[in-house]
């Protein structure tokens, strides 16, 4: 990736680490899991940070994190919620920022919708789980074996 968010960011992310940490004691993301009818899990690539995610993002002011997952999700990878999402875990997520944890949230029951047209999201696809892209990240693969291969559950992301 040669995106100028990436060559940036070890100078950007620890700028706003900082200013987080000033106006919030803790700060909470949510990320969401979606299967196609084939079983494929939905993964999206940032424009802004290396590797393939679950879709997701932080918590907005005044916003439920059941909100914030759904909102995610339909605006980074065209998933609608038909039903509530189902609460997997929560996980603390340290290693990013002190005091940051993350809501998994999994997605019985959906439809597709048009995602949001921004820069935000360079590709997203459904893929199996026995041929996930090379560079998933650390913790989106270890949820999906957590959920799918029934490997121990950890409780950091």
């Amino acid at each position: 990736m040669s995106s100028w968010r990436i060559r940036f960011e070890p100078m950007i992310t620890p700028v706003f680490r900082w200013w987080w940490r000033l106006r919030r004691g803790a700060t909470l993301g949510v990320r969401g899991v979606a299967q196609d009818e084939a079983g494929r899990v939905l993964l999206v690539r940032h424009t802004y940070a290396a590797g393939w995610h679950l879709p997701g993002g932080g918590v907005e002011h005044r916003e439920t994190a059941v909100e914030a997952v759904v909102r995610e999700m339909a605006e980074e990878g065209g998933v609608e919620a038909v039903s509530p999402p189902k609460l997997i875990g929560f996980y603390a997520n340290h290693a990013n920022f002190p005091n940051d944890h993350i809501a998994l949230y999994m997605f019985d029951t959906w439809r597709p919708c048009p995602p949001r047209a921004d820069q935000e999201i360079a590709e997203r696809g459904f893929f199996a789980l026995d041929a996930l892209p090379e560079d998933v990240t650390k913790g989106t693969r270890r949820r999906l074996k957590e959920m799918f291969a029934s490997a121990p559950v950890s409780p950091d992301w």
